[in-house]
Order: C-alpha cells, then structure tokens, then sequence
C-alpha cells in the first residue's frame, strides 16, 4: 500500500529525478512554459508550486533554499525579483498543465506546463 507516501518517482533513481525535476522547474521559470511527458509535468508542478510558493516569500533563507535546489543563479534572481512578486496575492495554483497529445515518436502522452 502507498499511503502517505505521496512523492512521485516517475520511473527514476533519486538522483535522476532531482535532476530532471530541477531542470524542468528552471526551464519553466526562465522561459515560463514546458513541453514534457504528461507524468513528468504534474511531478514538476508540485516541486514549481514549493519553489514559487518559497519565492513569495522573499526571504534571504527562501532564497538559499531554492538555490540549492535549482542551482541556478539567473533562474533564482528571476524567480525572486519577478516571478514571486507576481503571486504574492494569489494562495497557490501557479501553473496549469495543458495536454498536447501522443508524441510522435513513441506514443507518450505530451503536456505543457505553463505559469498561470
């Protein structure tokens, strides 16, 4: 049984998935849309949801904790001086994940994730 355990691990060891979880929230920030697997997206709306959700804050200590998650200057100083500001009234749902349909190639059901 899977009760409480609520993290979605995607087909990936932990480090993979911290990576690519990483990557597509910075993606997402930088350019404020992704296009990715549909599985893949809603995992990366919930990590994007804490991360702007700790950019709201503004906070110097909101701001280590988010840097050493995305590694990523710019992504961080976008998120903090733009991006956070932008939802500082707004109490959560950041993003929306629109499907696309299958991918070409291998069948995969495609989604984007957007800033809402």
């Amino acid at each position: 049984m899977r009760h409480r355990n609520d993290i979605d691990k995607i087909g990936m060891v932990k480090a993979h998935r911290r990576s690519v979880l990483a990557n597509l929230t910075k993606g997402l920030i930088l350019y404020d849309k992704v296009d990715t697997t549909f599985g893949r997206a809603k995992a990366v709306q919930r990590y994007a949801e804490r991360v702007i959700t700790l950019a709201r804050r503004g906070d110097q200590h909101a701001r280590r904790i988010v840097f050493a998650r995305l590694q990523d200057k710019q992504a961080v100083d976008k998120l903090f001086n733009e991006i956070g500001p932008r939802y500082k009234d707004r109490p959560g749902g950041y993003t929306r994940v629109v499907k696309l349909g299958p991918r070409r190639g291998d069948g995969a059901e495609l989604a984007r994730l957007m800033l809402v």
